[in-house]
C-alpha cells in the first residue's frame, strides 16, 4: 500500500498545503490470485477532527490496511480548524479548498475515477460537518457521504457564544469560521437549510451517519438524521457503545467502508499479511 505525503498550491487558500493519499497501485497479489483489474480508483475524502491535521486517520484507525483491501483510495487533507467551510470575509476558503481545489488536484495527480458515483467524502466530529455540509452542497461531485460523531454545532449555545479563552466557547472562533452568527441559520453552511433546499434533486448524496451512545453530540445527530429520512433521503444510521474517540472511529469507519459499493474485498501480500492462511 502506498502511503504519500504530498504539497500543493491551494488557490482557494493562497497557501502550499499538505496532504495524505492512500493509493493501492502497488498491491501485490498471492500466486493463483487474479491481478486487480487496472482502472481508476474509487476514491474518500476523509476529513479530520478539530485539533487535527491530515496524519490522524493513518495513525488513529486502520484504514490504510482496509482501503488496500478494497482497492480504495483515501485522500485526507489538512483542514486547521476551519470546518471546511468558506468565510468570504477573511478569504479562509476551506469550502472551496475540499470541493474543488482538492478534488481537482488529486483527480490531475493520481489514477482517480471522476465519477460521483466513486467519489466519497467522510470525516469525523468537525470532519464530519465538513462532509456532510460539502456533500450536500455538491451532489454532482460526491454520491455517498459519511458523518462519524458529526460536530453539529450550529445551536444556540454556540451561536450565542461570548469571547473567551478557550477556543470552543469563544464566540471569536466561530466568527472566524462561520463569519456573522446572526446569518449562519439558513446560509450556505448550514447543513439543515442544505438537506432541505437539496430535497428534490434526484442525484441527492446518500448518507451514512453514526454516533456513539456516551457521545454528548448524538441528541443532534438524532435530529439531523430524522430531518433527513422526513426529507427523502437514503439514510443509513448506526449506533453503537462508545464515546468521541478513536476507538469508536476505529470501529464505525470500517462499518462505513463497508456500506460503500466498493465490491469484493481482497487481501494482498504485505508485512502484516503474509500467509493466505
Amino acid at each position: 500500500m502506498a502511503l504519500i505525503q504530498c504539497n500543493f498550491n491551494s488557490r482557494s487558500l493562497m497557501r502550499t498545503v499538505p496532504l495524505q493519499v492512500v493509493l493501492p497501485t502497488d498491491k501485490i497479489m498471492f500466486p493463483g490470485q487474479p491481478e486487480a483489474e487496472e482502472k481508476p480508483f474509487k476514491t474518500l475524502y476523509l476529513l479530520h477532527g478539530i485539533f487535527g491535521n491530515y496524519t490522524d486517520w493513518v495513525a488513529g484507525t486502520r484504514i490504510q490496511s482496509w482501503a488496500q483491501n478494497r482497492d480504495l483510495c483515501v485522500v485526507m487533507p489538512s483542514g486547521d480548524n476551519s470546518f471546511y467551510v468558506d468565510n468570504r470575509k477573511t478569504s479562509a476558503l476551506y469550502g472551496s479548498f475540499i470541493a474543488k481545489d482538492l478534488i481537482e488536484f488529486t483527480r490531475r495527480s493520481f489514477p482517480l475515477s471522476r465519477k460521483r458515483e466513486d467519489t466519497f467524502i467522510g470525516g469525523l466530529s468537525m470532519g464530519g460537518f465538513g462532509a456532510i455540509v460539502n456533500g450536500l452542497q455538491h451532489p454532482e461531485t460526491f454520491g455517498h457521504v459519511i458523518g462519524l460523531s458529526a460536530a453539529l454545532v450550529l445551536n444556540e449555545q454556540n451561536l450565542n457564544a461570548e469571547y473567551t479563552d478557550f477556543l470552543m466557547t469563544n464566540r471569536g472562533y466561530y466568527e472566524s469560521v462561520f463569519g456573522d452568527l446572526d446569518k449562519v441559520l439558513g446560509g450556505e453552511n448550514d447543513y439543515t437549510a442544505l438537506a432541505e433546499r437539496g430535497a428534490n434533486r434526484e442525484d441527492k448524496p446518500r448518507m451514512y451517519l453514526a454516533c456513539g451512545t456516551e457521545d454528548g453530540l448524538i441528541a443532534p445527530n438524532y435530529q439531523f438524521r430524522d430531518k433527513l429520512i422526513e426529507l427523502g433521503y437514503d439514510v443509513t444510521w448506526a449506533e453503537g457503545p462508545g464515546g468521541h474517540d478513536w476507538d469508536f472511529w476505529d470501529e464505525y469507519i470500517l462499518k462505513a467502508l463497508e456500506w460503500l459499493p466498493l465490491g469484493d474485498v481482497t487481501q494482498g501480500i504485505s508485512s502484516g499479511h503474509v500467509s493466505e492462511d
